[in-house]
Order: structure tokens, then C-alpha cells, then sequence
């Protein structure tokens, strides 16, 4: 079994291409989460260091027609298989049946992302022994500031199986991520040229204004601190 302890003292300072080559080294059954701008630059890395790259993806079904765009540019570009993983047709049915196709402004957005989001995650993430996301400190100053580079994933770990998570871009910038993606000329999606920054599903995002936090896009009805779909649920577990 792995420590991760050491492990994450050994990776710490290093970087993001060397965290994620040790990721790939440590683990076989590994695979890459793919949704926005730094998953591109995970794949733009990855590629190039095996042959044997896991992809995949959430499709809500509430997705922008950009962001279904980018999934095929990304696929043809790489020349990869992307699995998209799909939420439960009778949980989402149910729900929007009995609360209405907009239930998250009034009553918080955890019910519909556990639905759409993180219940296909949780089956795919028990096929797998370790996952690698592209979460930054910066990126949600409520919730992400003490993302480490690598961790047990306490959100879903099961008694029978710790689950790793990898987070090779924890100390990069937004900068650093769109600088790489320019010297790369990796895709990206259409809709950061129209003031997008943190992407998710249509009615839970928005651009957000000059001097604004990309994660004031997100979920903007709702507290700072609550900003995270589940995807990342150990951000506020280790929070509270």
C-alpha cells in the first residue's frame, strides 16, 4: 500500500509533469477527470507520457453546447477515447418530476449535483485506484486552499479500498494554466472568450466581471464557503 504521507512530501515542490509521471508510475488503473482548462493541460501532459491514458467525463445533461463541443475537439485532438458517464435516468427523473427543472436556486444546488454529478462519479471512481483532477488552491479561496498535490480521497474511500487522488496543478496559477495552454495551442472552450472562467452546467454558471473570482461564476445565489459540487467533497470536510 502506498504512503501517501511520503508520498506527497516527496512530490510537493515538484512539478505539475513530474507529480502526474509519478502518478502514472504508481498506478496502472488510473485515470484522468476531464471537464475544463486544466484537465487539458493534464491531457496535453499525459499524452506525451503513456500510452495508456483513462479519460473521462460527466455529462449532467445541463451542459453548454460549447462544452459538448470542446469534449469532441478534445477527443479528435488527442486522439483519445473519452468514457462519458451519465447520471442514473430514474434518480434524475424523479427529482425533476417532483421539484421542477430549477429546484437548486431555491433550495442549494448538492441535491441535483449528487444526482447528475456525483453518483456516476462514485461508480466510476470504485472501478478505478486512483484519480488525478486538475483542482488548484486558487481557484475557489473558500474551499480549495489547502489542496495538497496528493491525497486520500476521504470522499470516496471505502472501507474497503482507499482511493488516491491526484492533483498535479494545486500550485499553479490561472496563469500558469492559460500560458501552457497557448505555448501548447491545446483546445479550450469556446466559452472563455465570452468572460467563462470556471465552466459547469448552463443554469449554474455565468461570466463573471473584471476583478471578480472565476468561482463567482459558479453557484453565485449560494454562500462562498458551499462552492463545490461533491466532485471535491474532502475540500469541505476537512474544513469543518
Amino acid at each position: 500500500m502506498t504512503d501517501i504521507q511520503t508520498l506527497r512530501e516527496e512530490l510537493e515542490g515538484q512539478s505539475p509533469r513530474a507529480i502526474l509521471k509519478a502518478a502514472l508510475k504508481q498506478y496502472d488503473n488510473i485515470a484522468i477527470s476531464f471537464s475544463g482548462a486544466e484537465d487539458v493541460v493534464l491531457i496535453e501532459m499525459a499524452h506525451k507520457l503513456t500510452d495508456n491514458m483513462q479519460v473521462f467525463t460527466l455529462d449532467t445533461g445541463r451542459l453548454h453546447p460549447e462544452t459538448y463541443e470542446f469534449v469532441e475537439k478534445v477527443r479528435k485532438h488527442y486522439g483519445i477515447d473519452i468514457e462519458v458517464l451519465f447520471p442514473d435516468q430514474a434518480e434524475v427523473q424523479e427529482m425533476v418530476n417532483k421539484k421542477g427543472l430549477f429546484s437548486f436556486y431555491e433550495d442549494g444546488h448538492s441535491e441535483c449535483c449528487g444526482i447528475r454529478k456525483v453518483n456516476p462519479l462514485r461508480r466510476k471512481l470504485a472501478t478505478v485506484d486512483a484519480w488525478i483532477t486538475g483542482q488548484r488552491k486558487d481557484q475557489s479561496p473558500g474551499t480549495r486552499n489547502d489542496v495538497p498535490v496528493v491525497q486520500e480521497d476521504t470522499a470516496f474511500s471505502t472501507p474497503d479500498k482507499t482511493l488516491v487522488k491526484f492533483n498535479p496543478l494545486a500550485n499553479w496559477t490561472s496563469k500558469e494554466v492559460w500560458d501552457y495552454i497557448r505555448m501548447s495551442e491545446a483546445p479550450y472552450n469556446a466559452l472563455h472568450e465570452k468572460g467563462f472562467v470556471s465552466i459547469g452546467c448552463q443554469p449554474c454558471t455565468r461570466p463573471v466581471l473584471p476583478g471578480q473570482h472565476e468561482r463567482e461564476g459558479r453557484w453565485w445565489w449560494e454562500e462562498a464557503t458551499q462552492k463545490e459540487c461533491g466532485l471535491h467533497a474532502g475540500n469541505l470536510i476537512a474544513r469543518n
